[in-house]
């Protein structure tokens, strides 16, 4: 293909290179010029154009890219028309895109002129949706380059739709102390509306013991299903843990263990009676788009699932996300761009002091400053932000005390009226696009920033990780970090207490945290304890 300026005697059938506007005239690249084109281009003075002349052993662009297409076109998929030598491809039903990487690879690699570009391999698509296209790049595509992609293209397997099946699942859950039956029955709509929206359905639900016999008892009950889903009162560590052990009793087969997906490592793959069964991560309790969807949509468009394949799903295998809504989000699973979790920091530190017999507890001295300025800095070396500091009792000398260090302060007038006052004022004023929430108390100078980077970084509460709060020693302390979803809640906690009571309340959002450093239980309400003050945390 010749390529450049050339006189307009010789322009005839060549393909006009770049937009040209000429006194009245205005020709779009692209223009196949015609005999009466260079004479209107004559008219108007110009005397050459820059155009591409194909060659006789050149294809034109448009019926390239066509030739391209017909030879990709497989079940499921339909073809648009030829434009500026690019052909799109489309699903004509719902389903997974299929595909071969190694012959859309080969395809790439014949010549630059030729593309082919697709969605992702097994990506969820809706009819009508795109899912590749072919674009022949500079006006052409040398034949015998094209006659080899269109060799590499036939015979179907390169490029297809696997639609959804009508597939019937049941669900099994077991059950340990503590854990609610609401849990329970949240986990069954999302799941049943995981699998409607993949055009199957949830046909039997039945719930046991954790435990191994019972279990056992259960998978036997369920009867004939295309898919058996089970989900566990607890996560599978290991692939002779209760779940694993009792598809083997009840006669079936553990192929695999895990995922390098995240979130839903801990998936379970077997099988029993020639049927795929999966043990569920605790993520799959939310909608949310995990490694468990991508197994679930394979097993609704009949696309084999195998030990190998799950060990392949690495790559793109990154969904984590913090939500920033309340929990479990209605709707379709989606996937959200990844991103550190913006927990900002409440300090309540409105109290009287009134068990310290007169002195604000907050104003006393400690390792040359005032108490305060201790929690304060050890929230400021952490990864949350932006910090709030709640005042009350003897607000300005507390504002003093903290100086000129970069927190805001918001102050709460009924502090006489206990910490749940204070808590409310907190959280009334944080900005509205926080994921979560570290209650510190501010007469605690112990905690380090290490142990809320320790809170922090178990946040998740996709997982469950909801709540986070300090152990040490078997013992709860401060401070918790909370998720947003729960900020209606905790403002209506009444009395000195805060929103302990929400911690009972939300117990399987609960994740305790091991924290070995004894000042996540030291809070200073005393003349005594103040003097009895342990080390700082060695940093």
């Amino acid at each position: 293909m010749f390529f450049g300026s050339l006189p307009l005697a010789e322009a005839e059938g060549a393909v006009l290179a770049h937009s040209l506007r000429a006194g009245s005239l205005a020709f779009k690249k692209g223009r196949l010029l015609s005999a009466a084109d260079l004479e209107a281009l004559r008219a108007a003075g110009v005397e050459t154009v820059v155009a591409a002349k194909l060659g006789p052993e050149d294809v034109a662009e448009d019926e390239a890219a066509e030739r391209i297409a017909a030879a990709l076109l497989g079940d499921g998929l339909t073809a648009g028309a030829p434009f500026t030598g690019r052909v799109n491809l489309f699903a004509a039903k719902r389903g997974l895109l299929v595909l071969d990487p190694a012959r859309i690879d080969a395809i790439n690699l014949c010549d630059e002129s030729i593309t082919v570009a697709t969605l992702p391999a097994f990506a969820a698509v809706e009819p009508g949706q795109m899912v590749a296209t072919v674009k022949i790049i500079p006006f052409a595509a040398p034949g015998a380059c094209l006659d080899q992609v269109v060799r590499e293209a036939s015979g179907g397997g390169v490029l297809g739709l696997a639609p959804y099946r009508a597939l019937s699942a049941a669900l099994i859950q077991t059950r340990l102390p503590g854990l609610k039956e609401s849990v329970l029955d949240k986990t069954l709509e999302v799941t049943r509306a995981r699998l409607a929206a993949l055009g199957g359905a949830l046909v039997a639900e039945l719930r046991c013991e954790h435990e191994e016999e019972a279990l056992a008892r259960t998978i036997v009950e369920i009867g004939a299903v295309d898919l058996l889903l089970i989900a566990g009162a607890s996560a599978i560590t290991d692939r002779r843990d209760v779940l694993p052990a009792a598809i083997e009793r009840a006669g079936g087969t553990v192929e695999h263990f895990g995922m390098p997906v995240d979130p839903g490592n801990l998936l379970l793959l077997a099988s029993l009676d020639g049927k795929p069964v999966l043990g569920l991560p605790g993520c799959a309790r939310s909608p949310k788009l995990n490694g468990f969807d991508w197994v679930l949509q394979r097993c609704a468009a009949g696309v084999p699932v195998t030990r190998e394949e799950v060990m392949r799903m690495g790559v793109g295998g990154l969904l984590m996300e913090i939500p920033t809504r309340p929990l479990p989000r209605a709707g379709t699973p989606e996937a959200e761009a990844q991103r550190v979790p913006r927990i900002a920091a409440l300090v309540l530190a409105a109290g009287r002091s009134t068990r310290m017999g007169g002195p604000n507890k907050l104003l006393a001295p400690v390792d040359g400053g005032p108490l305060i300025t201790r929690t304060v800095d050890a929230v400021l070396a952490s990864g949350a932000g932006p910090v709030l500091v709640v005042t009350g009792h003897m607000a300005e000398e507390v504002r003093a005390a903290v100086g000129a260090r970069p927190v805001a302060f918001t102050h709460n007038p009924a502090f006489a009226e206990g910490l749940s006052t204070s808590l409310r004022a907190g959280l009334a004023a944080l900005p509205g696009d926080v994921d979560g929430v570290l209650v510190c108390l501010g007469d605690m100078p112990r905690v380090s920033s290490a142990a809320i980077d320790r809170l922090i970084a178990a946040f998740n509460p996709l997982e469950g990780r909801a709540i986070c709060v300090p152990v040490t020693g078997g013992k709860r302390g401060n401070p918790v970090l909370w998720d947003r979803a729960f900020f209606p809640e905790m403002a209506q906690a009444a009395g000195d207490t805060g929103a302990k009571h929400l911690i009972g309340r939300h117990a399987e959002l609960v994740c305790e945290v091991p924290i070995d450093e004894p000042g996540v239980l030291y809070d200073v309400d005393t003349p005594e304890l103040l003097a009895a003050l342990p080390p700082a945390p060695a940093v």
